[in-house]
């Protein structure tokens, strides 16, 4: 790889370390002031933002890409619209940076609390998204830190117009430029050398396929909080409403397909299988919903293809739905164990106990009762825009939002306390 590019993406490092020193000091009135002046920006760029944006979009369908890229590449109607208010969104949400929590007083008089900081510089490495360019600036910089963006080749016009606007408004409102960084170069050499600059970057968000994740989390020195595959499930109890089933079982595939927190496999309990099941495969596959199922669920449901080994583990961000008919809750929550992605599990039921132990034995990072799977998703769920919805345990869990991009500190207060020891 030439050095150039090498210093080139250091460099950018460098300049984001030195930003976040001073994007930790900054007050709220000053990011928010910068968080409202780049949505206004954005609304008078927006017919440049979008030809920018459609010119990625025709080189990327020229290559033949699938149509869920394609959809998920796109900044028209509706998620440009919801771009711009997320950022209004996360301008008025309270600013975690400073807050001082869990304070204690020790036997010897010396009071001990946990002050909420920003985590320093965070990198996100991401695929098709080009909204992601915008909902992650906002979020990284209202939580104090600096944020360094490196999204695919097939969105690099669409977000270097927005990082132009983004830059930009910072400069006028009294935020370093260098905290929100995008890598201009469409070079995968520089997302190696990115992941080893651990010196001036402290966390790393993948978000994409497979390959990707595997990839950074298989070379990166610096600490990566994944944001994997939705292999999400919705499981029917035998005493699952059939009509509420149904409404959410549709809203979770049909709403929006090309999206990680879309439903992926659905579990049917035995005693659920000819009574609910089939109610509910049939809005489905009047809606163009290919079924692929177990033995048990073909017998029951014929329409139903046959489900491969692989059919459990896929994503398929199109309209198919896998589909088995397992025994009880232990084997429901078995096959989300061996199968699932640590997304999103649902439960439909109306026995409290059997929802009670879904929830408590379901250790995914978002776990539902009698609700769709959609509402893993920050905004849904009060956090404002959302930087990803991490599938690590370490150290933020499911949608991650400003607290998530925060770390806390030991504060000791004393007036003199020495150790007797």
């Amino acid at each position: 790889m030439p050095t150039s590019l090498e210093q080139q993406v250091e460099d950018l490092a460098r300049a984001a370390r030195s930003a976040s020193h001073e994007t930790a000091r900054l007050s709220r009135a000053v990011k928010d002031r910068w968080i409202l002046r780049a949505a206004e920006r954005l609304e008078a760029a927006r017919e440049r933002v979008l030809e920018a944006n459609f010119e990625d979009v025709r080189e990327a369908e020229a290559r033949g890409v699938d149509a869920a890229l394609a959809n998920r590449l796109t900044l028209e109607g509706g998620k440009w619209t919801s771009m711009i208010a997320g950022l209004r969104d996360v301008a008025a949400l309270p600013d975690p940076v400073g807050e001082i929590a869990q304070m204690s007083v020790r036997p010897n008089g010396l009071r001990v609390g946990r002050m909420r900081i920003p985590l320093g510089v965070i990198a996100i490495v991401y695929e098709s998204r080009p909204n992601v360019t915008v909902d992650a600036a906002a979020l990284c910089v209202k939580s104090g830190n600096a944020v360094i963006l490196r999204g695919g080749s097939e969105a690099i016009r669409s977000n270097l117009a927005l990082g132009d606007e983004l830059r930009t408004a910072a400069t006028e409102t009294g935020v370093p430029a260098d905290a929100i960084a995008v890598v201009p170069t469409t070079d995968r050499a520089a997302v190696d050398h990115l992941l080893t600059l651990d010196r001036y970057i402290d966390l790393l968000i993948p978000r994409g396929g497979p390959s990707l994740i595997r990839k950074v989390v298989a070379e990166s020195t610096i600490p990566v909080v994944k944001h994997d595959a939705g292999v999400c499930h919705v499981f029917l109890d035998a005493s699952a409403d059939r009509e509420m089933a149904r409404a959410i079982v549709r809203d979770s595939k049909i709403r929006q397909m090309a999206v990680c927190n879309g439903l992926e496999t659905l579990l049917v309990h035995a005693d659920a299988a000819r009574t609910v099941m089939p109610f509910v495969l049939e809005a489905l596959v009047g809606e163009g919903v290919e079924i692929r199922g177990c033995p048990r669920t073909s017998e029951v449901f014929p329409q139903a293809k046959p489900a491969s080994e692989d059919d459990w583990y896929a994503e398929y961000l199109a309209p198919i739905l896998a589909v088995r008919v397992v025994d009880d809750l232990d084997a429901a929550i078995a096959h989300i164990r061996q199968y699932g992605s640590n997304h999103t599990e649902v439960i439909v039921t109306s026995d409290y106990a059997n929802s009670q132990e879904f929830v408590r034995r379901v250790d995914s990072s978002t776990v539902g009762v009698n609700c769709s799977t959609a509402f893993a998703d920050g905004y849904r769920l009060g956090l404002g825009a959302e930087i990803g919805i991490s599938t690590s345990k370490l150290h933020a869990y499911g949608p991650m939002g400003l607290e998530g991009l925060t770390t806390q500190k030991f504060v000791l207060f004393g007036d003199g306390q020495l150790r007797p020891d």
